[in-house]
């Protein structure tokens, strides 16, 4: 895999243009010879950008997660994710046959702030991603909901938020010129003798590119 992060520029070839009359002295013209002059024309095409693959997120302060669905196995704390937005604006003829791509996403261990020998790992925090809309022709569909290793009853696989896709195309390229926006709801589930403190952990998002 790789990441395609890269905004892709085309360099513009940039015409001079003389323009005649604009104060040049020159030979003066007979008067018999209304002809003898010559017209310089030129066509400028309008500059043009090359499509591209790209991914943004909304505009935020960070998630927090408040405590919300406790039971008896865990201890439940949920939130929302913020919109992301990819955009393909390529040329299907741009795009290798078989290509597709995908946004994953890959959480850091919470650290408590007053002990960072406290932590979480990942694997206790899941997702349900969301497709909020999508212009393509059907061909991208948000990625598989994971749970926490302490289930949350739902019957997602139980493997936390460890490298798993929030949003995927297929590879028809025709297919995937639009532009899709997903969320998702966050759920971490913790031991219930968790210890108590402030957590920070870091979520990742990456848009990579395969063919």
């Amino acid at each position: 895999m790789r990441i395609n992060r890269t905004t892709q520029l085309l360099a513009a070839a940039v015409l001079g243009l003389a323009l005649a009359g604009a104060g040049v002295a020159g030979p003066a013209l007979a008067d018999d010879n209304p002809g003898s002059g010559i017209d310089v024309s030129v066509k400028i095409e309008p500059i043009t950008t090359p499509g591209q693959l790209s991914m943004t997120v909304a505009d935020n302060n960070g998630v927090s997660l408040t405590e919300n669905g406790s039971d008896a196995a865990a201890r439940q704390f949920t939130g929302t994710l913020p919109t992301v937005t990819v955009s393909d604006t390529r040329n299907p003829e741009d795009i290798p046959e078989g290509e597709f791509w995908a946004v994953v996403g890959q959480s850091s261990q919470f650290v408590a702030s007053d002990d960072p020998a406290k932590t979480i790992g990942p694997q206790y925090l899941g997702w349900k991603p969301r497709l909020l809309s999508d212009s393509s022709t059907g061909a991208v569909s948000a990625g598989e909901p994971v749970s926490s290793v302490i289930s949350d009853g739902t019957g997602a696989p139980e493997v936390g938020l460890q490298g798993q896709e929030l949003l995927v195309s297929t590879a028809n390229s025709s297919d995937e010129i639009g532009t899709s926006k997903v969320n998702a709801d966050l759920a971490l589930r913790t031991p219930v003798d968790v210890a108590a403190g402030e957590y920070h952990s870091t979520l990742t998002l990456s848009l990579f590119n395969q063919t």
